[in-house]
């Protein structure tokens, strides 16, 4: 871990922490300045860490989709409602990390195990939001692409064996799922709070995971 790369970690995780206050506060100044910064200092680490000696392709992925979801994060976060461009801008950030870890890819059965497992978890969930979404403002669709994007991302990161890109990628799919919960089948309590929460912390675990 170089020095510039643990600095810009924890200037990640101070303006997490102030996203985090910000959105029990519902604080929107305060929110406007630290969730993008939190993402831009995830990017900034991304580039400055030395990644483990086969990770170079990997790394150029991962920095490619921190930037997609900077994106999202932005379109997201404005009051007019921006979910279909968020959405996508997730979607291509989350086929960038898929690309990244087939990078270095894992075994064929492996990927085939954890799909398995990852179908098993998610389809339930996903026929719950779907049937919730109807077919309000033609949503069914994209949510039910970027489903099937996220479970291959989720399944292609548990299947590289990496604990950290693992561990990652399941708290960025459970921070989707909660954003979807929370918007079309019903709200959770402390649901702000929790999707970021989750979202931050597993973004910095497939930042992290460069190192193995």
């Amino acid at each position: 871990m170089t020095a510039p790369a643990l600095a810009l970690l924890l200037a990640a995780g101070v303006f997490a922490v102030g996203d985090w206050v910000a959105r029990a506060s519902k604080n929107a100044p305060l929110e406007y300045l630290c969730k993008p910064a939190t993402l831009a200092a995830l990017i900034g680490a991304a580039v400055a860490l030395v990644p483990v000696h086969d990770a170079g392709a990997r790394r150029v992925w991962f920095v490619a989709a921190l930037v997609c979801s900077l994106a999202g994060d932005v379109l997201l976060m404005f009051p007019t409602d921006r979910f279909v461009a968020g959405l996508a801008a997730f979607l291509v950030g989350h086929l960038c990390y898929v690309a990244g870890f087939w990078a270095d890819g894992p075994s064929g059965i492996a990927f085939v195990v954890t799909s398995a497992v990852v179908v098993v978890v998610v389809v339930p969930l996903g026929r719950r939001i779907l049937g919730a979404i109807g077919g309000r403002r033609g949503l069914r669709g994209p949510v039910a692409l970027y489903m099937v994007v996220i479970s291959v991302m989720l399944a292609t990161a548990l299947a590289t064996g990496n604990v950290l890109a693992g561990i990652g990628a399941t708290l960025v799919v459970s921070s989707d799922a909660m954003i979807a919960w929370n918007r079309f089948v019903r709200p959770l309590r402390a649901a702000d709070v929790g999707i970021m929460v989750t979202y931050h912390l597993g973004q910095a675990g497939l930042v992290l995971s460069l190192l193995h």
